[in-house]
């Protein structure tokens, strides 16, 4: 396995690793069945288990995670243990499904839930596509009142970016100047829960003003770590990042070698599965 460390980008002045640890894997989103959901959960759902999968990403350089971190301590939790076995901070990004109805009720607890971030240390918040999406206007080519959410979360020193599983959001967000400094975009070669085809994403995140996190390179594990990321890391631009969730150290081995042979134009150094053979 390769040692150096990871490549790195910037969200806005912040230095973040290239690749970005996911956690659907650690909280148990498999996007698969519920029995895996459920195994993901007992081997995963407790702070040690996260640790050594953190601990393990920071031995590469990747030290940026993405997820529902502040609002589930054993996530939180485990974080902290690894900073404090490695002497290494991570970097946060979370996401969060915030109440955007138009109500000074309902922007009290968004703001409160942002408050709570900023205690947690959370560095970046990216409101997520379920609640961005209620407020797009396509016959104005806007996201209507996302400013005000924008504004609370850099009220706090913290970084605002956008989830968009809707690649409009990328490209509204951009020509109306919202204050974002990254977005999310799905993006793998088989279109897996992409909403428009392949090319018209990739033109997208190579139009963007910002840099882009892509996830699901490998379509929550319906393409194996080869494929997938062969073909993301080698289509995107230098700035933007891939976000990539491993169940176990040995995938984050795994998966941090698939990337950086893909960046190096090499062969990937890891051993072949059972059955791998001509």
């Amino acid at each position: 396995m390769m040692s150096e460390m990871f490549p790195r980008t910037k969200i806005g002045n912040l230095s973040v690793s290239r690749m970005i640890m996911g956690t659907n894997n650690i909280v148990g989103g498999s996007h698969r069945t519920k029995a895996r959901d459920t195994h993901i959960q007992e081997i995963n759902n407790n702070k040690e288990a996260v640790a050594e999968i953190v601990q393990t990403y920071l031995s590469y350089g990747v030290d940026t995670i993405i997820g529902g971190i502040s609002g589930k301590d054993y996530m939180l939790d485990g974080v902290r243990l690894a900073e404090e076995r490695t002497g290494q901070k991570v970097h946060i990004v979370q996401l969060t499904n915030i109440d955007v109805t138009d109500s000074d009720e309902a922007r009290k607890e968004v703001r409160n839930t942002f408050k709570q971030f900023k205690e947690d240390g959370v560095e970046i918040v990216l409101p997520l596509h379920v609640a961005v999406e209620k407020l797009v206007n396509k016959g104005k080519e806007k996201i209507e009142r996302i400013e005000d959410y924008l504004y609370m979360i850099r009220e706090l020193d913290m970084i605002p970016g956008l989830s968009a599983h809707m690649p409009e959001i990328i490209t509204y967000a951009d020509q109306n100047g919202y204050d974002v400094e990254t977005y999310i975009q799905i993006y793998n070669p088989i279109g897996f829960m992409m909403q428009v085809e392949i090319e018209t994403v990739n033109t997208v995140i190579w139009n963007a003003k910002k840099p882009v996190l892509t996830i699901k390179p490998m379509a929550a594990g319906h393409l194996n770590p080869f494929v997938g990321l062969n073909f993301v890391w080698n289509t995107i631009r230098e700035k933007d990042m891939v976000a990539v969730g491993c169940m176990t150290p040995d995938e984050v081995h795994e998966t941090v070698e698939f990337s950086r042979a893909a960046l190096e134009r090499r062969h990937p150094e890891v051993e072949g599965r059972l059955h791998q053979k001509l």
